[in-house]
């Protein structure tokens, strides 16, 4: 039976034993010329794409339903509860952000696609870490009888996925925090601005 996951104990990190992050010291003279030292976070896995990872907004097409999107709810240790999310991951090595964003997509979902666009190198928090992504919006298109396809998830981990319709999107991330789950900035910020492009525009 599937237990809850849960923190059991909080520890600095000693560089040594970090796999994925390292903190970096950044000397800087802002613009008076005075030096000054920034704290950072930042990955250690990004390759020669420039690029860390990528998030997939999908847009799925059927006959008969309305257009849709794929959300994953998925358990973040760093913050000790179930995130709402784009599917995503970090970009392998040897691959393009567009080739990874369609294989973490049919990894994470099952769902399979065509790239439709590419965002520019974008980042989510500058003021803490020095991670970066692009955001790839991908056309996926089902016909009358398609069959709901199976994941294909690494050993640890645990991903659900959601269809929803874009029409609700927004009101579902809505219901979502209210059930106590974190919703991602990068999938709230997409929602809202479809939200507010209808009610405010």
């Amino acid at each position: 039976m599937p237990q809850s996951p849960k923190i059991t104990a909080v520890d600095a990190l000693p560089a040594g034993e970090a796999k994925w992050i390292e903190f970096q010291k950044i000397s800087w003279n802002d613009q008076t010329g005075k030096p000054r030292i920034w704290e950072a976070a930042s990955r250690k896995t990004r390759g020669a794409s420039g690029v860390d990872a990528v998030a997939i907004g999908a847009v799925i097409s059927h006959p008969n339903r309305p257009p849709s999107t794929i959300v994953i709810l998925q358990y973040r240790p760093p913050v000790a509860g179930v995130c709402v999310e784009f599917p995503a991951g970090l970009i392998d090595e040897g691959e393009t952000p567009e080739q990874a964003a369609l294989r973490e997509l049919k990894e994470e979902t099952g769902y399979e696609g065509k790239s439709a666009e590419m965002s520019p190198t974008i980042v989510s928090d500058p003021g803490m870490s020095t991670a970066n992504m692009q955001l790839a919006m991908v056309k996926v298109e089902l016909r009358e009888g398609d069959k709901e396809p199976e994941q294909a998830l690494d050993d640890g981990e645990f991903i659900e996925r959601v269809v929803v319709p874009l029409e609700e999107l927004y009101e579902r991330l809505v219901k979502y925090d209210k059930e106590g789950k974190i919703v991602d900035a990068r999938l709230w910020h997409w929602a809202a601005g479809l939200h507010f492009a209808k009610t405010m525009l």
